[in-house]
């Protein structure tokens, strides 16, 4: 067995950024940019007002302008303004040509086709947003390795950019094992247990932004688990495993995974829960052997897969860390780093009930995992602890 550690720097060494590929800027939300993006023209491309009043060409001591047309936001003819005249203008127009100057429509009194400017305070190139204030023509737009917030994907099409070169997600095929598995809502038969493995990974996935996820079933049978496996190596860039990855007479998920010429970089780690975790690779694709009980794979799923994914999509996806201190005694001995379900509040952290791998109950109600190191025995209230926040809110 290894530490956690060292599976963590293992996973870091052995993962890296799926291609980048051409998407469509409305379908790049949350990824990131895959190279740098540069402006294909001045933004705005024209002199524009940021106001709704009246474009003057400034004249110092002139307070009385005679109003010589009208320019709303999108209008193509053109209108050009001598000294003395103003245009009546609309936020977003082009300033007619002549002008340098937009008065607010608050600070002038209109009478006879003329307007008075009341605004002891006006100077020249008020409210005016110069051509290019935005962004100038083939300057840096945004560099490679951004990510895509809804700000960056409105900067983008505000500056005429359609698709864009992105890091893509990856595509996850979820394989269940298990002949002791039912669906939820179908009637148990004796020695049937609810199958839940799948909605909480497609759940998880999808918070994180993974939404091609394949659900796929494999009897406790070799031959059947080696020709599943091999079908979702064909089509997705991550496999995710539950169940049949430690030793048992019908635990077969690291002989399949040999068998799909699928390179073992780990099988167990020094850790509860979740002793059993299997890690491989093939060329580029990823291969997780999670264990069957739920929390244990939940609780994989936050330490590895999860920064996993982050690595292949060119983002960091660990989860927060953060120190606490403990609210309750919890014995523990030496040999295992212990990941405890908790509830953080404030500076502290309480372990919650259930802490069995197949008890999913207080997993539910957490919001962080409390971790107690390997090397450290009983813990005692008071004690300064790490603690890994959940993406629950």
């Amino acid at each position: 067995m290894i530490t956690v550690e060292e599976a963590k720097s293992i996973i870091k060494e052995n993962v890296n950024s799926l291609q980048p590929r051409w998407l469509p800027l409305a379908a790049a939300a949350g990824l990131v940019l895959g190279e740098d993006i540069q402006a294909i023209t001045d933004i705005p491309n024209f002199r524009q007002s940021s106001m709704d009043g009246y474009a003057i060409r400034f004249e110092a001591g002139r307070s009385v302008f005679q109003i010589a047309g009208e320019i709303a936001a999108g209008s193509a003819k053109p209108l050009e303004i001598r000294s003395g005249e103003a245009a009546r203008i609309f936020t977003g127009a082009a300033l007619p040509l002549g002008a340098d100057t937009v008065v607010m429509q608050e600070k002038v009194s209109l009478e006879d086709g003329q307007i008075r400017i009341e605004d002891h305070g006006i100077q020249a190139f008020q409210h005016v947003r110069e051509r290019g204030a935005e962004i100038k023509d083939g300057a840096l737009a945004m560099q490679a390795g951004t990510v895509l917030s809804p700000a960056a994907i409105g900067f983008l099409a505000g500056i005429g950019i359609p698709e864009v070169q992105v890091i893509p997600s990856p595509t996850v095929s979820v394989i269940l094992t298990g002949n002791e598995l039912q669906a939820p809502g179908k009637t148990l038969t004796f020695g049937q247990v609810y199958e839940a493995n799948s909605a909480m990974l497609k759940a998880a996935l999808g918070r994180i932004g993974i939404t091609d996820i394949s659900v796929l079933r494999a009897e406790d049978d070799l031959k059947v688990l080696q020709n599943v496996l091999s079908q979702a190596l064909s089509e997705s860039d991550l496999v995710l495993l539950t169940g049949g990855v430690s030793v048992g007479n019908y635990d077969f998920v690291v002989a399949a995974a040999k068998n799909c010429g699928v390179k073992q970089a780990f099988h167990k780690i020094r850790q509860k829960p979740g002793k059993p975790l299997y890690f491989g690779s093939k060329y580029q694709k990823i291969v997780f052997g999670l264990p069957g009980n739920p929390s244990s794979v939940l609780s994989c799923f936050y330490q590895y897969v999860m920064p996993a994914i982050g690595r292949m999509m060119g983002k960091v996806l660990d989860l927060k860390a953060t120190k606490a201190v403990l609210t309750h005694d919890y014995a523990k001995a030496t040999g295992l780093t212990h990941f405890l379900k908790g509830r953080y509040n404030n500076g502290n952290v309480t372990p919650l009930h259930a802490q069995e791998s197949f008890r999913l109950h207080s997993f539910a109600e957490a919001n962080c995992l409390i971790v107690l190191e390997e090397t450290a025995a009983d813990y005692k209230a008071g004690d300064r602890v790490e603690v890994h926040l959940l993406p629950v809110e």
